[in-house]
């Protein structure tokens, strides 16, 4: 394979990333379908991992090696700044069965879509990840920037969680990230933040013959799940779509939703003495936990407990990194040089302008940017309208455009770096 040099035209440089990348185009595919294939859910990644890994020891990747906590980190190059590409490889479970049309770790293609669970959320990225990073080792890429390719785990319940750990054990502190969540193609510049609540209910049991003689705590829960629901619309200005003051300009308002709801007592035919609900609160930016925290508090009123839960499930390694279940919001500046490098690279590999965007969704940027205040941007194959949903598919399109666009990103960030 010829060498392209540092020095070399900004336009040979994307044409030849562009060519190479649409020559790995049966072979992208063909890794995704594969990855689909294997199951993946939160805690059980090992399998993924270790074929990954292989791939990246097959591609001549500088380094490949896996973390503390189970996250695989595959180097290329070794210039002075730091740039990570992050896939996270965990998945949600397929869910009812009967919704798909095909079995969910199929992994096949059909009228030019590649079906399966983890396709767009978001194998397609690691796919594309590896792809990359075949380019630049073709290319012998020795550009100012070292480039970390990380494929995390843990995402789907604790987006974040694998960063932190990353950031704070590895010290791995990169100058600038990508995430490869699907933005269908477009450069994505942040999300809002979320956090969990618990909130309990106690009452006082009684037969269900007579239930005057007791204190119903699911009737407790009940109202309060409406006085939640009267907050969101305070929150979003009521109805949904409505155009209402207030928020921030590019990501929107904060929202709250009661995601589920049990309850207990001594038996069915007792008036429970216990019941609570769990909450997603989003937050738009300004907003705080705290502030958050009191909201839902004031809204309850007394006799309501309202706690943030704390993740505590030991990793496929059986290694356990706590923390609470607050993921905070980021954006990066639309005048940042990583979302003007961004834009510029969309814009040499295919002549258009870049659609710049954010995530409905969180992502691991709440512990790279929210957190470490790492600027960071998005761009991933697929739409991810079709996350978490039965019959989840990615364009086989895309899996051509995003590999190219993380092996030119190093190139066009080396031509602004001092």
């Amino acid at each position: 394979m010829p060498r392209v040099e540092r020095g070399a035209g900004a336009e040979r440089v994307a044409e030849e990333i562009r060519r190479r990348a649409e020559r790995e185009a049966e072979s992208t595919t063909e890794l995704l379908s594969a990855l689909v294939q294997i199951p993946s859910p939160t805690g059980e990644e090992e399998r993924i991992v270790n074929h990954l890994g292989e791939l990246l020891t097959e591609a001549g990747f500088d380094q490949v090696r896996v973390d503390g906590l189970g996250n695989l980190i595959g180097r290329i190059g070794g210039g002075p700044g730091t740039l990570a590409v992050d896939a996270h490889i965990d998945t949600v479970g397929p869910g009812e069965r009967d919704q798909w049309d095909c079995d969910p770790f199929c992994g096949d293609v059909e009228d030019g879509w590649l079906l399966g669970r983890g396709s767009v959320d978001q194998k397609g990225g690691a796919a594309a990840m590896v792809t990359a990073g075949r380019i630049l080792k073709s290319l012998s890429y020795d550009g100012p920037y070292t480039v970390w390719f990380t494929f995390t785990i843990m995402e789907e319940d604790c987006d974040g969680l694998c960063w932190k750990y990353l950031i704070e054990e590895e010290k791995l502190v990169p100058d600038y990230a990508v995430i490869t969540e699907p933005t269908n193609m477009g450069v994505y510049r942040g999300q809002r933040g979320r956090m969990e609540m618990d909130v309990s209910f106690r009452g006082v049991s009684a037969h269900g013959s007579a239930p005057e003689r007791g204190d119903n705590a699911v009737y407790k829960a009940a109202r309060g799940a409406l006085a939640v629901e009267e907050l969101h619309e305070r929150l979003t200005g009521g109805k949904p779509g409505a155009q209402v003051p207030g928020g921030d300009p590019f990501l929107g308002r904060g929202s709250v939703a009661v995601t589920q709801i049990g309850s207990s007592g001594p038996s069915l035919c007792a008036v429970p003495d216990a019941a609570a609900f769990h909450l997603d609160r989003r937050l738009t930016w300004g907003e705080t936990p705290e502030s958050a925290l009191e909201e839902v508090r004031s809204a309850l009123g007394e006799g309501a407990g309202v706690d943030v839960p704390v993740y505590d499930r030991p990793s496929y390694r059986g290694t356990r990194y706590p923390q609470e279940m607050v993921f905070p919001t980021w954006k990066t500046e639309e005048d940042h040089p990583l979302v003007s490098a961004g834009a510029e690279t969309y814009r040499r590999l295919y002549g258009d302008p870049a659609r710049l965007g954010k995530w409905t969704f969180s992502t691991n940027g709440v512990a790279i940017c929210g957190r470490a205040g790492i600027p960071t941007v998005g761009f991933g194959p697929g739409d991810e309208t079709f996350a978490h949903a039965p019959n989840e598919r990615t364009a086989v399109s895309d899996l051509v455009r995003a590999p190219a666009f993380y092996a030119l990103l190093p190139y066009v960030l080396g031509e602004r770096a001092p």
